[in-house]
């Protein structure tokens, strides 16, 4: 049976809200292990809800698995997980921040922004590129491929905490800037990480050739 298209919906908003969730209390509290936090987080809801919606749970990743083409999605599907994604995001931070009662974290680079923007690409890059190899290949490794997705936010989160904070997600950065009220560096964070996940879906289509090869 397949699953049903309000299923899916239902799974990114419950994936996504609990992952900015996660994100946004782990920073309120000056967590020292917020990085494995939030991959852990990210890596429970994949195995949980992978086979439900595929757990994108971030627009730069719907974008990726859409400009990978395969009929893994399309546009409009995509339109709707990004749309479902983003209201996720704004109520998760709203939230954490009514849950901690204290000032919202603002979304802004530690570094400069040319050094914010580079680092995001990439990381949003690697974590695109991840989950395209290993959850939407012919024959996904379903069984580690919760454990490497949320890997690459360990890296990325450990890697750039001091330059950009790691966001590698338009719904945590639109939650964040919205939550805080000032969205002066949104731009550049959203153009970063969707620019990520479209070279995702291009240095995909370079290194996985057998999957857009007809079989036999």
């Amino acid at each position: 049976q397949p699953v049903s298209w309000a299923s899916c919906l239902l799974s990114e908003l419950i994936g996504t809200f609990i992952l900015v969730l996660t994100v946004v209390l782990n920073l309120l509290a000056h967590s020292r292990a917020a990085v494995f936090s939030i991959a852990c987080s990210l890596t429970c809801l994949i195995f949980s809800l992978g086979s439900v919606s595929g757990a994108h749970f971030n627009p730069a990743v719907t974008v990726a698995v859409l400009c990978a083409g395969r009929e893994k999605t399309n546009a409009g599907k995509a339109a709707s997980y990004i749309g479902v994604q983003v209201a996720a995001g704004i109520l998760a931070a709203l939230t954490g921040t009514f849950m901690h009662a204290s000032a919202p974290v603002p979304l802004a680079p530690s570094a400069g922004r040319s050094e914010a923007f580079l680092g995001e690409v990439l990381f949003t890059f690697l974590l695109g590129f991840v989950v395209l190899s290993v959850a939407t290949i012919e024959s996904p490794l379903s069984q580690y491929s919760g454990l490497a997705i949320g890997m690459c936010v360990t890296a990325g989160g450990l890697a750039m905490s001091n330059i950009s904070g790691g966001s590698l997600n338009p719904a945590v950065s639109l939650g964040l800037a919205v939550s805080h009220g000032n969205i002066s560096f949104l731009p550049l964070y959203i153009f970063a990480e969707i620019l990520g996940g479209i070279l995702a879906a291009a240095g995909f289509r370079v290194t996985h050739l057998d999957e857009y090869r007809n079989k036999a």
